[in-house]
């Protein structure tokens, strides 16, 4: 009985659909209605494939799309009713934004240049002239480049440091596109401060404000390095942001003819500490310098920095200095120094170019050295006078400062 009833059943639903079916071709033929528009248009035929409706740059299935590429989605008549883009890159997955041309026949993505290693999917459905809806997929893979160049900043990320800090990058591998580069980085100052970029050759760039940093100051390094071209075939990998702290000012005057260090908090005089610089044949570098790094206690080999003797060995090579803090980058320091004798410190220089305080063997904190080290940040301005040598070359470490507001500015590779 059952059987029979589901038989039933299907016959009259069947018979429901042919007569509904029916109806509507009535429909069509005799009641237009208001404006003789009442049923579906019949009279279009079928659609056009969607590839000959919705065209698409670059092609589906395409592989090792350059950045230059042109991306678009457009239709020869109709309009496109909606577009949606997506890149995969990284394992992430980010809407690429656009807009339609003013006839809504074509689309463009905001930012035309394609993102390196990465997947693109395209959805687009487009309307034509008679009213006919076709859907469109397609997907497309971008160029992987074999060759990367990164940059390594200056200051460390969320440090606090000295009003004198630069900021440096130093990339690794040269840079032939400078002012791409250049502007792919961008840093901030809250309170706002105009910073300017400096080149150093083909593989440095360094930024600062015309006068030391405000304390307080918050700094940011946008580094937007991702797909950027820096030379033929070296594309950038960063993007990220760095931040840093300006802390309280400091700035210390050593005087290499009075062998003494004036020592000065906010402008304010806090102590006169005795020292000893570089002797007469191996002078301290004048100039504003900038403290880089910070060692408790390190090793100097007089071999690193060329001071060798006639047989080829080290003129010293001390395995324990304490309280060292690096100037420069060819090796100058301002370190505690527990090898001199203790009536040198404030009368005779006698150093291979640094400046030493008065310290004991390990380093001690109640030491003049100990005293400063304590009392010091990374970024944090040591300036020579008086010393029979040059001034301090403006890329020898942080020795930007050495060098006034118009040539710094000059040296920006973005006119």
């Amino acid at each position: 009985m059952r059987h029979v009833q589901r038989r039933a059943r299907r016959a009259g639903a069947a018979l429901a659909a042919v007569l509904t079916w029916a109806g509507l071709l009535a429909g069509a033929a005799g009641c237009t209605g208001e404006g003789g528009r009442g049923g579906p248009d019949l009279t279009q035929g079928k659609a056009p494939p969607a590839r000959d409706v919705i065209r698409v740059t670059p092609q589906d299935g395409a592989r090792a799309v350059r950045p230059g590429k042109e991306l678009r989605v457009r239709v020869t008549e109709g309009r496109l009713e909606s577009v949606k883009v997506v890149k995969w890159q990284d394992a992430r997955e980010t809407p690429v934004p656009g807009g339609l041309s003013a006839d809504g026949r074509t689309w463009s993505p905001r930012d035309a240049r394609l993102g390196l290693a990465a997947r693109y999917t395209v959805d687009a459905v487009a309307v034509d002239g008679k009213g006919r809806r076709s859907a469109r997929h397609t997907a497309f893979t971008t160029f992987v480049p074999e060759e990367r160049f990164i940059g390594y900043v200056t200051p460390e990320n969320r440090s606090t440091v000295g009003t004198g800090m630069i900021v440096s990058l130093e990339f690794n591998r040269e840079i032939t596109d400078r002012a791409a580069v250049e502007r792919a980085v961008r840093v901030t100052a809250e309170p706002e401060v105009d910073v300017r970029p400096h080149w150093f050759g083909d593989s440095r760039l360094d930024f600062r404000p015309e006068t030391y940093w405000r304390p307080g100051t918050r700094v940011s390094v946008a580094l937007r390095f991702r797909d950027v071209e820096a030379a033929p075939g070296v594309y950038g990998l960063q993007d990220r942001t760095f931040s840093f702290t300006v802390g309280r000012h400091q700035v210390s005057r050593v005087d290499a003819a009075a062998h003494t260090m004036e020592v000065r908090r906010e402008d304010e005089l806090i102590a006169t500490v005795p020292v000893t610089a570089g002797a007469p044949k191996t002078t301290t570098y004048n100039g504003k310098m900038v403290v880089t790094e910070m060692l408790e206690l390190t090793r100097m080999n007089g071999a690193t920095v060329g001071f060798k003797k006639k047989d080829g060995k080290s003129e010293y090579d001390i395995p324990d200095v304490p309280h060292a803090m690096r100037l420069t980058g060819s090796g100058t320091f301002l370190h505690g120094n527990y090898w001199a004798p203790a009536d040198a410190f404030g009368t005779v220089n006698l150093s291979h170019g640094c400046v030493g305080l008065r310290d004991v063997k390990g380093g001690g904190s109640d030491t003049p050295a100990g005293w400063f080290f304590d009392r010091s940040l990374v970024g944090d301005v040591v300036e020579v006078v008086n010393s029979k040598d040059k001034t301090v070359a403006a890329d020898n470490g942080l020795g930007g400062w050495n060098m006034d507001w118009e040539e710094w500015t000059e040296g920006s590779a973005v006119e």
